[in-house]
């Protein structure tokens, strides 16, 4: 190779190496998948992006637990998120018509219940006794278990009449910015009794006991998933959706208490 040449093949390398070792670089670099998802979604979500990372070995799951009030006003002021799943369809209809998300389904459902500390020291035995407790705890009217609370207590105060709703209504003494903070309060004996959902119950079998709504007044939990309109890894958000509605997502929910879509439409 004669020095002219030598050198044209010198310089070509040059502009070239740069953004050859830019690409490995990127390559090389984890990608990171955001999820932001309702509190009581924690432990089963955690355990499908295991999963998912295994099918993504490039990929990391990033996850927002937290009320799915907060979540979605976090959305709206522009957060970078890939994902939404949420335990009501309220928040996510707010996003839906604001051109956010793109196409929610409903994944699961769920039940609210009634919990006690595992000595269950004010002896509730049924829903009924929350009218003689000192110290109920319920989430925030804005939450969703704490709308999901208020319609039982609405529905209570049909069958039962208005003055037992009143002595239930009057017993609260905290009100919690999502369902978690309902089950570890209650799970400390800070509270006499909460109500929460089956799900979060069934993760603190040893400090709680579970006491069943009836079901004439009790009110089904849905929760939708959703891709945001703005995802950054639209491709992967979509694979992740995929993931929570397929048969394996459906196992994983379901030995977690929730009762699927898939499960639904075997009934």
């Amino acid at each position: 190779m004669n020095r002219r040449a030598f050198v044209q093949v010198s310089i070509a390398m040059a502009c070239v190496a740069p953004q050859f070792f830019a690409a490995q670089a990127r390559a090389s670099e984890a990608q990171e998948l955001t999820v932001f998802a309702a509190a009581s979604l924690r432990e089963v979500f955690q355990n499908l992006a295991l999963t998912f990372e295994k099918q993504h070995p490039n990929l990391k799951v990033r996850f927002n637990f937290a009320g799915s009030q907060d979540l979605r006003v976090q959305i709206e002021q522009g957060a970078k998120v890939d994902v939404f799943a949420s335990a009501d369809w309220k928040h996510m209809k707010s996003l839906s018509t604001q051109g956010l998300v793109a196409e929610p389904k409903v994944f699961a459902r769920n039940l609210p219940v009634v919990v006690v500390p595992k000595n269950n020291p004010a002896k509730v035995a049924t829903f009924a006794d929350l009218a003689k407790v000192t110290h109920l705890v319920v989430g925030a009217p804005e939450v969703p278990i704490g709308a999901y609370t208020e319609a039982i207590f609405a529905a209570a105060e049909k069958l039962n009449g208005k003055a037992f709703a009143d002595k239930v209504r009057a017993n609260v003494r905290s009100r919690e910015l999502n369902v978690r903070q309902v089950l570890t309060k209650v799970a400390l004996g800070e509270g006499d009794a909460g109500i929460v959902y089956k799900t979060d119950a069934l993760t603190m079998p040893d400090k709680i006991q579970i006491i069943e709504i009836p079901s004439a007044i009790n009110v089904v939990a849905a929760y939708p998933i959703a891709t945001l309109k703005a995802a950054p890894h639209a491709e992967l958000a979509r694979d992740f959706v995929k993931l929570v509605l397929s048969k394996e997502g459906d196992k994983v929910l379901t030995a977690a208490g929730f009762d699927t879509a898939l499960a639904q439409a075997k009934k």
